[in-house]
């Protein structure tokens, strides 16, 4: 096993608190009511953001209410130990770390108080994300005005920390202009409730205002809407109503604890339109956003191509101006979204009405904070300065001036961001890795922020300075204007309790960077990375903490991240299980490697259901991450009885079949003691039934297949155009003769051939009805001439039987179970025999249709990942096509027989990750298979929803979206699964029979078969 060889400690970094861990613990556990926990998964889970930092915490206490705020804050102020709030952790300039004790908002104080619909405020608890206030305002018309992409994970406690923006401030402004009042807890426990006229002041704060009044009017930009950095002082002058609950915004927890807020709504319009407007680039696209704002637009969003995954369907242009209009209804929208193109200066434009294509754009912009962080050659970039603003009439020339600086440091970045408001977020591919990289980032850093304040703007202009910028804060305010924040600071704060080091007197920009902790070596591994140059420690980067898979509810057909959704835990998110991978490596937290326990436990519940791989915007691959993690976890010792019962399934379904009594195998696992010792000696959860075995293998049934004749393309008959498809032959060496253009090799996988045969029965029946040969995959290893399946005609095919004689015979196999179980030696060792086995097929040149999505996945994906050094890996991976996409392809002029009636199911989570269902849906409509196949995962998941422990989480992930799409069907409509975890799910908690989409084109052609009655 691999030992990690973390980096040393920063020198930077600043002591430990003097309080040892162990009393603290036991003294806040006395005080609070709340959860304690000082265990190694919660302070890995704690130590970073979605920022550049990492501060390992000492401990995380999860309050019930403002009397366990105020508990720990005492017994924290008496040990001396620092405080940190925290929301959902998506702050992106590192003020949600820190050394002390992390006080986490999510779990319990999340709730909204009360909504008052008349007076358009809503009370609400800090840990409340921001989504659930939307919801609850929706019926009454209302909303609350800031929205970041972050929406369905951010927290309006953190919110009010960074005084967050959104797209759409050019309407609504940020969250200290829809702030009513807020009560908060000051680190001495005062409580005090905030707002205009001086209330809830802390003694001296408004003496020491009322001496620095000149600085206050003077020294804070007043013509720059999105003036985020620093304190907000300004907002205590006189003449602009001594709003404190407005100066404390934007303090990021360094003034006092957010325990209740009370927020104002805005009225939601009932319909909006999406004028797109294309431009030439960035900057032109800037430069046209103030002369929009006239026209009062909802939003005024700018985005540049490169991080547009396909600019199909968008206007011309190599940048775009997304401008979001609202009305009464449908028609004045959109006349108000067609004034602003007319307007517009743009080389082309759309307009957008449909909310559904209105949101697949949004979701681009949104998920921009994630794709940002890859640049389009694969290499890495990072925040820091994420989110600097400019008045809008200079954003233009800004970002002329901004992509000149980053070309003279020799670094990229794509901006993007709310041009409208002169806010531009910018990932650059900075090296924070070496020596010299961080020396570069701290000098571009500098003469960046001079840049942005030459031209009036603000280093911040959303999330906050954190350590990021604060550093640089004197280059903006001047010095005068720092020190008074450091006596704002002491006033609120006299003992430096909460969040030292954010905003006022900070640690270096450049300390704290969390990459520092890594080994400087790579980590021997299994799989490839190819997308991260064989580099698991780049891979475990990939995750930059934007917590997409936090959200709750998922839309679109999105899987990320089920087993969260279930839980609620941030362990079993995609982001927590990297984050604790990331401390794997570091070694400073989780100190045993391979070997933890803590890791493996949070990867317990991951479904493996590859959601991220596509959902995640940085494409993170946690199903991966697990196996790779099983795989040197168990080296060399005992692995859980599941993963030799399940992840040996091919075998052991293999040796049954051999027996030729499935009948009485599955009469003894229908004895319930017989089948409740199996299942405890199997790791099977006892609620679960055996899966049964079918009674005749696929392979059987195309064994005793009669042989037949002649068929016309198109024809309802059996047989392929005029050849037997169990003697095709394939292309070889020596002349043997080539199978026809329009042979396909359907591959026999471990469900289709033990389990659900009926599939592939189906599947050569419509296969072969389409004028596709169908042969499945050779048996005998190749070594003399090319057999298709082991039977050829003629003498040479005689002579090649006779001398495969003493050759072991096989079965080709994707390896999915050994996979999913972390067995990768033994994976390696199946998909190797498999590729010689398939040798001919590849030579051939043929394509390789397999039916179960988590098997084709499996080739298309862990194939290559896992034999990178074998090309015919690669080779494989590209034949392989799902049953739609063999239709479509080698038989294009086809028509399926037509049903026209509506579907309910599942598409299949590796389906939507690696594979795509475009082709399905394309094969569904033609037969007239109307509606949308429900997203998430089916919660059984190949052996998860078998193993011991997971039954519940498994019947969780089921009633998100499959069962609730299931029930509300009706009678006639068809339930379609193409995964057998998808159609045994439904068999198991609905009582009801999904098929494959074969299973239903085949009934379909056999009902029409001429003679039938």
């Amino acid at each position: 096993m691999h030992e990690f060889e973390p980096r040393s400690p920063s020198e930077s970094s600043p002591p430990s608190p003097p309080s040892p861990p162990a009393p603290l613990e036991a003294a806040l556990r006395r005080a609070v009511r709340g959860e304690v926990a000082f265990d190694a998964t919660a302070r890995a889970l704690t130590t970073m953001d979605a920022s550049n930092y990492r501060r390992v915490p000492l401990g995380v206490v999860t309050p019930r209410d403002a009397d366990d705020v105020a508990a720990a804050l005492e017994v924290c102020r008496e040990h001396g130990v620092p405080v940190v709030p925290r929301g959902g952790g998506t702050s992106i300039a590192g003020q949600a770390t820190g050394t002390g004790v992390v006080l986490d908002f999510t779990r319990s104080m999340n709730r909204l108080v009360s909504l008052d619909a008349e007076a358009r405020t809503a009370v609400v608890q800090p840990g409340l994300v921001l989504d659930r206030l939307q919801e609850a305002a929706a019926p009454h018309g209302l909303r609350f005005g800031p929205d970041p992409s972050t929406h369905g994970r951010c927290t309006l406690g953190g919110m009010i920390g960074n005084n967050s923006c959104g797209s759409h401030s050019v309407a609504w402004g940020t969250t200290a202009d829809n702030v009513e009042s807020l009560e908060v807890l000051t680190a001495r426990g005062t409580r005090l409730v905030l707002g205009r006229g001086g209330r809830g002041a802390p003694d001296g704060l408004r003496d020491l205002v009322g001496g620095e009044l000149k600085l206050l009017r003077t020294g804070f930009a007043r013509d720059l809407p999105r003036r985020i950095s620093g304190y907000a002082l300004d907002a205590l002058l006189p003449e602009r109503g001594v709003d404190v609950a407005r100066s404390f915004c934007g303090s990021e927890g360094t003034l006092g604890v957010l325990t209740e807020a009370t927020v104002r709504l805005v009225e939601s319009p009932p319909a909006r339109a999406l004028a797109v407007l294309g431009y030439a680039d960035e900057s032109a696209a800037a430069q046209a956003a103030p002369g929009l704002l006239p026209h009062r637009p909802l939003t005024v969003e700018g985005m540049a191509t490169d991080l547009v995954p396909s600019a199909e369907g968008l206007p011309r242009g190599g940048a775009w101006l997304f401008v979001e209009t609202g009305g009464a209804n449908g028609v004045e929208a959109r006349a108000r979204a067609e004034r602003i193109v007319r307007a517009a200066d743009a080389l082309d434009a759309l307009v957008v009405t449909d909310p559904a294509a209105q949101r697949v754009l949004w979701r681009v912009r949104e998920d921009a904070s994630g794709t940002a962080t890859r640049m389009p050659d694969g290499t890495e970039a990072w925040p820091g300065w994420e989110d600097c603003a400019v008045p809008p009439a200079r954003l233009g020339a800004y970002l002329r001036d901004f992509r000149r600086l980053t070309a003279e440091h020799g670094l990229r970045g794509v901006p993007y961001g709310h041009f409208g408001d002169g806010c531009v977020h910018v990932r650059i591919d900075f090296d924070l890795l070496t020596a010299p990289g961080i020396a570069r980032f701290r000098r571009f850093s500098q003469e960046l922020a001079d840049l942005v304040v030459a031209h009036g703007g603000s280093l911040s202009g959303e999330h906050g300075d954190g350590m990021a910028r604060a550093e640089l804060l004197e280059r903006m305010y001047g010095a005068e204007a720092v020190r008074l924040f450091e006596r704002v600071k002491d006033l609120w704060d006299p003992d430096g309790l909460l969040n030292p080091g954010v905003l006022v007197r900070p640690a270096p920009l450049d300390a704290h960077l969390r990459f520092a902790a890594l080994p400087r070596e790579p980590v021997d591994v299994e799989f490839g990375y190819p997308a991260d140059n064989g580099d698991f420690r780049a891979a475990v980067r990939r995750c930059v903490g934007v917590a997409k898979c936090r959200t709750t509810t998922v839309a679109g057909g999105e899987v990320m991240c089920p087993s969260f959704r279930a839980t609620g835990e941030e362990a079993h998110s995609t982001r927590g299980r990297a984050r604790l991978l990331h401390e794997m490596l570091a070694g400073e937290v989780i100190t045993d490697g391979w070997r933890s326990e803590e890791v493996r436990d949070a990867l317990d519940l991951c479904l493996s259901c590859k959601g991220c791989r596509t959902d995640c915007p940085v494409g993170v691959d946690m199903a991966t991450y697990k196996a790779e993690f099983l795989h040197h976890h168990y080296a060399g010792r005992r692995r859980p009885a599941a993963h030799y019962a399940m992840g040996w399934l091919p075998v052991w379904l293999r040796a049954l079949a051999r027996t030729r009594v499935p009948g009485i195998v599955n009469a003894l696992a229908s004895v319930r003691p017989l089948a409740a010792v199996a299942k405890r000696l199997a790791g099977v959860a006892p609620q679960r039934p055996l899966p049964r075995l079918a009674r005749e293998t696929f392979t059987r049934w195309w064994e005793r297949r009669p042989r037949t004749g002649v068929h016309p393309r198109g024809s309802h008959a059996a047989g392929p155009a005029g050849v037997d498809p169990r003697e095709s032959r394939t292309v070889g060496p020596a002349g043997v003769e080539p199978l026809e253009s329009r042979t396909v090799v359907l591959w026999p996988d471990t469900f289709t051939e033990y389990l659900s045969p009926s599939v592939g029965r189906s599947a050569v029946r419509v296969l072969e009805a389409a004028g596709l040969t169908v042969t499945p995959p050779p048996v005998l290893r190749p070594g003399g001439p090319r057999i298709a399946d082991g039977r050829t005609g003629g003498a040479r095919g005689a002579l090649s039987v006779l001398a495969s004689a003493v050759r072991r015979r096989g079965r080709v196999c994707c390896g999915l179970t050994y996979v999913s179980t972390g067995q990768l030696d033994r994976a390696r060792a199946v998909l190797r025999r498999t590729l010689d086995l398939v040798e001919p097929v590849l030579d051939a040149g043929l394509p390789v249709v397999v039916l179960e999505p988590s098997c084709a996945a499996a080739l298309r994906g862990d194939l290559p990942e896992l034999l990178g050094d074998d090309p015919r890996a690669a080779r494989l991976a590209d034949a392989v096509v799902t049953f739609a996409e063999a239709l479509e392809r080698h038989a294009p002029d086809w028509t399926p027989p037509r049903l026209d009636r509506p579907v309910a199911g599942q598409t299949h989570c590796h389906q939507h990750a690696v594979l795509g269902d475009a082709a399905e849906r394309r094969l569904r409509e033609a037969a007239g298979l109307t509606g949308d196949l429900s997203g998430g995962c089916c919660g059984l998941a190949g052996d998860f929803g078998f193993t011991r422990g997971h039954h519940e989480v498994s019947v969780a992930c089921a009633e998100e979206q499959l069962l609730p799409a299931v029930h509300a069907a009706g009678e006639e409509a068809e339930l379609l699964a193409d995964g057998w975890s998808c159609r045994t799910q439904l068999d198991h908690l609905a009582g009801r029979r999904a098929r494959h989409l074969a299973e239903v084109l085949a009934e379909a052609l056999d009902e029409d078969r001429p003679g039938k009655d």
